[in-house]
C-alpha cells in the first residue's frame, strides 16, 4: 500500500488552484519515472497532453480515438492553428469553402467569432490568407499562430458543444 505500482486518479486536480494542479503533476511525473503506472481520467487536455504517454478519447462512452498525444494531434489536429477575425462577413461560416481552399489548409472551424484554420505549415497560409481577406474587401482585426492541442484535436472530434443524447 505504500509503495504502489498503479495510481488510479480520477479528475485529480479539479478545483485546484494553478501551483497546487502543477505541484500534483510534479508527484505523478516523479512516481512515473520511478516505474509506476497512472491511469487518469481528466477534462483538462493540456494535463492530458502533459501527463499521458497513451490515451484515449471518450465520447458518449465509445473510445473515439487513442494514441499518444503526438500521434494524435499529429493524425488529427495538424501541425498548426492559424486564429483570425475579419471585418465584414469574413467571420461567418459561409466563407468556409474560401478558407478551406487556401494552401494548406486542412480543416475550418469557427469559434468564439474566430476563423480557426488547422495547417501544416503557416507560412504559406498566412501570405494568401492576407491576400483573400483583402480581396473581400475586408480589414484582419486579429491573427494568431499556435501549435496544434490536444484540446484541438477534442474538439475537431466531438465538436464544440456538447451534445444531448
Amino acid at each position: 500500500m505504500g509503495n504502489p505500482r498503479i495510481l488510479f486518479l480520477d479528475e485529480p486536480t479539479t478545483g485546484l488552484d494553478p501551483q497546487s494542479r502543477r505541484q500534483l503533476w510534479d508527484i505523478v511525473r516523479a512516481f512515473q519515472q520511478n516505474g509506476g503506472t497512472v491511469l487518469l481520467t481528466t477534462h483538462y487536455m493540456d494535463e492530458a497532453e502533459r501527463l499521458c504517454d497513451r490515451l484515449a478519447i471518450i465520447d458518449h462512452g465509445q473510445v473515439i480515438a487513442e494514441g499518444t498525444p503526438a500521434d494524435l494531434i499529429e493524425r488529427l489536429g495538424g501541425h498548426h492553428v492559424v486564429e483570425f477575425e475579419a471585418s465584414g462577413n469574413g467571420n461567418d461560416g459561409a466563407n468556409a469553402d474560401l478558407w478551406r481552399t487556401l494552401p494548406g489548409v486542412e480543416a475550418v472551424r469557427h469559434d468564439d467569432g474566430l476563423v480557426c484554420l488547422s495547417v501544416r505549415e503557416p507560412h504559406t497560409t498566412i501570405p494568401a490568407l492576407l491576400d483573400a481577406v483583402e480581396k473581400q474587401g475586408s480589414a484582419l482585426q486579429h491573427l494568431t499562430t499556435r501549435q496544434a492541442s490536444l484540446e484541438d484535436v477534442f474538439v475537431r472530434l466531438t465538436g464544440r458543444h456538447l451534445r444531448e443524447e
